[in-house]
């Protein structure tokens, strides 16, 4: 009995590692990376790629609400040092990435302590505004790129026809 019931709990376990694998891989959770060394500022974004599939992502946020900006966990950007993100100093370290929508074609990009599922106003450690551009070459997978711009850090948000292009700068 013992045996069977061993086997019943091991064929159980085997079964949630599987589902859960599927689950993921369904989401898109395939990860990117992005990095970029600003000033002295070694910064990387971390971020899951779902893919759009017909979709109008963008255009299914509520205004008011904020965005995780990728799928599974949550977006993060990790500097080893200090950054400013439109005059706000954020501490070296990780930090989340959400975006809001302020209201129709106006975003932000905000430095949170809390993902977008426990999101509240004082977890805000930074909000800039985003510049929203649209391509005619759409992005099926969300690609996010960081790249260093005359000393500036550029993020740029491609999905979709839809680009939303914030920046910072090391702090001084």
């Amino acid at each position: 009995m013992k045996k069977l019931n061993l086997l019943a709990l091991a064929l159980a376990v085997i079964a949630l590692v599987a589902l859960g694998a599927a689950t993921t891989r369904a989401h898109g959770a395939d990860r990117g990376e992005a990095k970029a060394t600003v000033g002295n500022a070694h910064v990387s974004i971390d971020y899951g790629r779902p893919l759009l599939k017909g979709r109008d992502m963008l255009k299914m946020l509520p205004v008011g609400g904020v965005w995780r900006i990728g799928a599974d966990a949550p977006t993060t950007i990790t500097s080893d040092a200090d950054l400013d993100f439109g005059g706000t100093r954020v501490a070296k370290g990780q930090h989340i990435l959400l975006a809001r929508l302020a209201e129709p074609g106006k975003w932000f990009l905000v430095v949170s302590s809390k993902g977008a599922f426990q999101y509240e106003p004082s977890a805000k450690l930074a909000e800039v505004p985003v510049d929203l551009q649209e391509r005619k070459d759409p992005v099926e997978e969300l690609t996010i790129t960081l790249t260093n711009k005359g000393g500036r850090g550029e993020i740029e948000i491609a999905w979709g026809t839809a680009r939303l292009i914030a920046s910072f700068a090391p702090a001084k």
